[in-house]
């Protein structure tokens, strides 16, 4: 039960957002021009990281909701799995691999990310561009992760519901009338 009041109908961060529009407006910004926006990382890609970083916080709303949207985004099942499992997936790209090794770190704490780890992400093709990218959608899932579990937002139980966001997500983005 959230621990503030939030309107009926709006699971997880929807209905955060709400509550307070006028960060609302800019958090969904941030999250649409982070998945959405320009970057050489697809959409699924982007979204693979979010959602494995959300896993990797416990963040079961936001692990659920970002990997149901990889599917409806035409990627592989194996983006789908990487979500699940990270660096260990297989079938991913070594440069995917190298990204969410880098995006895990960043979710243990921004100083665990070593010159190692941007070494070997660099080694399998990643641009600079790529590590800002990742290092900046997981620092704001990591963000986005305690603001959703940190208010108790609704979590549902149901895989239809995440199916239903994710159609809605890969369609639409994140940004939507608060």
């Amino acid at each position: 039960m959230p621990y503030i009041p939030v309107s009926d109908g709006l699971p997880g961060i929807a209905g955060l957002l709400a509550y307070k529009p006028a960060t609302g407006v800019r958090v969904a910004d941030l999250m649409h021009e982070l998945l959405r926006g320009n970057s050489s990382l697809t959409p699924a890609e982007r979204e693979v990281i979010g959602a494995y970083v959300s896993r990797r916080n416990e963040c079961e709303f936001c692990a659920r909701s970002h990997g149901a949207t990889i599917p409806h985004l035409d990627a592989g099942a194996e983006l789908r799995e990487a979500a699940l499992a990270g660096p260990d997936a297989e079938g991913i790209s070594p440069k995917l691999r190298a990204l969410l090794t880098v995006a895990g770190a960043v979710a243990e704490g921004g100083q665990r990310v070593t010159d190692d780890h941007v070494e070997a992400a660099r080694a399998v093709g990643a641009t600079d561009e790529e590590l800002h990218d990742t290092v900046l959608i997981a620092a704001a899932f990591c963000m986005v992760n305690r603001y959703v579990d940190g208010l108790g937002a609704v979590t549902p139980t149901e895989d239809a519901a995440y199916d239903q966001m994710g159609v809605r997500l890969a369609r639409d983005g994140y940004r939507r009338a608060l």
